[in-house]
């Protein structure tokens, strides 16, 4: 039986990952699939990396190519001692293909697609998976919303070769929905050849910044403006939401940077429910003063006995 490198078939390192593999055999098969391909041995190369794809996506046909070792393409070869045994019992004395060998394992694939080709029945493949970034305002986030994504997608045409096809696709983004958050569409990406399934849509979101809020994951934070005398003597302010305006307490001796709670004012949660609003107190001093208001803050500063830097000793 002769030795077939189906790492070196698919261009990537013996240490790649499953995804990584995934992506160089999406990648060729496009480039190498008869019905499109101008390469020379197209038809030939699309059965290397299809045959090379089916052990190497297979964790336990993986496992088991890899405890074979590592020989020159092409160069005969037998399987370790024991190696039958540990990987499923059958016997490989008939067996004069690699192909045919792992098909043993019980899926066939690269039998089967080697049996497609010889007999002439067409090839398929899966289409291309696509990705977009959509930039969703907070308030659209909260509620969800529907958007258009503009695709400009390559597809075969009725003569076999590609074309660039714009379509419109509309999308669903759940109210809740978080920055980075990824959504997967199926089946609206590129269309598969040969009576391939489609591939599928992905939708990065991207949260705009808001002028008032911030976001962290379901929560909320706003920065909240309090006076001099609301933080000391406390105060009933209004604070804006998602869902309208709403008052709430700041207790007296309220301090620069201590957060107000409201429960359940935030983004919607998956399963039910919301996030939290933080509003943030910042204590902020007027930038001019009547002759009256400078009289009585000099006042007070004689009676205080208030030091905030007393702990400097």
């Amino acid at each position: 039986m002769k030795y077939k490198d189906y790492y070196e078939t698919l261009g990537v390192p013996r240490t790649a990952s499953d995804d990584e593999i995934r992506k160089a055999y999406r990648k060729l098969a496009r480039k190498y699939h008869p019905d499109v391909s101008k390469e020379k041995n197209a038809e030939e190369k699309f059965k290397e990396i299809g045959e090379a794809y089916e052990t190497l996506k297979d964790k336990k046909k993986r496992a088991a190519y890899d405890q074979l070792g590592r020989y020159q393409p092409g160069q005969e070869f037998r399987p370790p001692p024991g190696w039958e045994n540990q990987f499923g019992g059958f016997a490989f004395e008939d067996v004069v293909d690699l192909s045919d060998l792992f098909a043993q394992f019980g899926g066939g694939g690269a039998a089967r697609r080697g049996r497609t080709a010889r007999g002439g029945r067409g090839f398929s493949m899966p289409g291309q998976d696509y990705e977009v970034t959509a930039h969703v305002s907070l308030e659209d986030a909260a509620r969800g919303t529907e958007l258009v994504v503009d695709l400009s997608a390559p597809e075969p045409g009725p003569d076999g070769t590609l074309r660039r096809v714009p379509k419109k696709i509309r999308v669903r983004v759940p109210k809740g929905a978080t920055d980075g958050q990824r959504l997967r569409v199926p089946s609206k990406g590129g269309a598969g050849m040969g009576g391939g399934p489609a591939g599928d849509l992905y939708i990065n979101v991207v949260l705009m910044p808001h002028p008032l809020f911030k976001v962290s994951e379901h929560d909320l934070y706003l920065e909240l403006p309090v006076t001099p005398s609301e933080a000391v003597l406390g105060a009933e302010v209004e604070v804006p939401t998602l869902e309208g305006r709403v008052r709430v307490n700041v207790r007296p001796g309220s301090r620069a940077g201590q957060k107000l709670r409201l429960t359940g004012k935030g983004l919607p949660l998956p399963g039910g429910g919301h996030g939290d609003l933080y509003c943030v107190l910042q204590i902020v001093t007027p930038s001019a003063l009547s002759d009256r208001e400078k009289t009585l803050y000099e006042e007070l500063a004689k009676l205080s006995s208030f030091n905030p830097r007393g702990h400097f000793g």
